[in-house]
């Protein structure tokens, strides 16, 4: 279900990154744990919304995975003796999120999409990670390929709930939304992030 969400990119992952990656490994396990605790409280967060209420017990699970997640990175950052730092604000997430509408149900459709481009990059960008960093880290790039298929997964099921509360308004909004993906992903950002 989740392989369908790369033919919508519009734009790259800039080849500057994986060296960047490569280069930092131990800042970008600090942003990851980071971004892992961000999605859990983000799958909270829609809880919020009326129109989510059905979805509860699907946004609770995804929070549990991605605090499952986080504590994982703890983990590879405690055997790698590398202390859990300052987060560094993402330009490509707020550039995202700054597009996101009020109203309950604009602001709801919005979050969905933003949630799942998240996801989408994140599946994109660990499938990168399973192979660019496996002669540096072959430990890291196991645990990278072990989590392509949650985030796939979260990617669509967030989708999905976005769909369910208005399809023709989701595909608009989604339209927009990759276009600004494509405007912010070419933006140049030297910090070692995965986003």
């Amino acid at each position: 279900m989740y392989s369908l969400f790369m033919l919508l990119w519009r734009e790259k992952i800039p080849d500057c990154w994986l060296p960047n990656i490569r280069a930092n490994l131990p800042a970008v396990l600090i942003d990851h744990a980071y971004l892992e605790r961000k999605a859990a409280t983000a799958a909270l967060n829609l809880e919020k919304f009326a129109e989510l209420h059905e979805y509860v017990e699907e946004l609770n699970a995804i929070a549990i995975e991605e605090l499952q997640h986080f504590g994982l990175v703890l983990g590879l950052l405690r055997e790698r003796g590398v202390a859990f730092g300052g987060p560094h604000r993402s330009p490509w997430i707020s550039g995202m999120m700054n597009a996101v509408r009020k109203g309950r149900k604009a602001q709801a459709i919005d979050h969905l999409i933003v949630c799942a481009l998240i996801e989408g990059r994140s599946c994109e960008k660990f499938q990168i990670l399973a192979q660019g960093v496996r002669d540096l880290d072959p430990k890291l790039a196991d645990f990278y390929a072990g989590l392509v298929e949650s985030e796939g997964n979260h990617y669509a099921t967030y989708l999905i709930m976005a769909r369910r509360i208005d399809l023709d308004e989701t595909e608009r909004r989604l339209d927009f939304f990759l276009d600004l993906d494509a405007q912010l992903i070419r933006v140049p950002n030297p910090l070692p992030m995965l986003h």
